[in-house]
């Protein structure tokens, strides 16, 4: 079982937002070189190194709430 780390899910988070801000106001130079740098931060994360990540891995990155202390607990399958 895995435990996503907090700043995996942040930066997938910010991935997020990032991409409905592109999406909103498309175009714009500084929300596109930030939703690569954001790519590239979440698919390159250490975390990955051990295994490369499944569908449903994603899936549930992509969906996890908050970097709280309540996502720390959450495991994947």
């Amino acid at each position: 079982m895995r435990r996503f780390p907090d700043d995996l899910v942040r930066a997938q988070q910010q991935w997020s937002a990032t991409y409905r801000q592109l999406a909103a106001r498309p175009g714009r130079t500084e929300l596109r070189r930030r939703l690569h740098r954001l790519s590239v931060q979440v698919f390159f994360h250490p975390y990955w190194q051990r295994q490369r990540p499944s569908p449903s891995a994603w899936w549930e990155l992509r969906h996890l709430e908050s970097p709280s202390t309540e996502t720390r607990g959450r495991l994947t399958g």
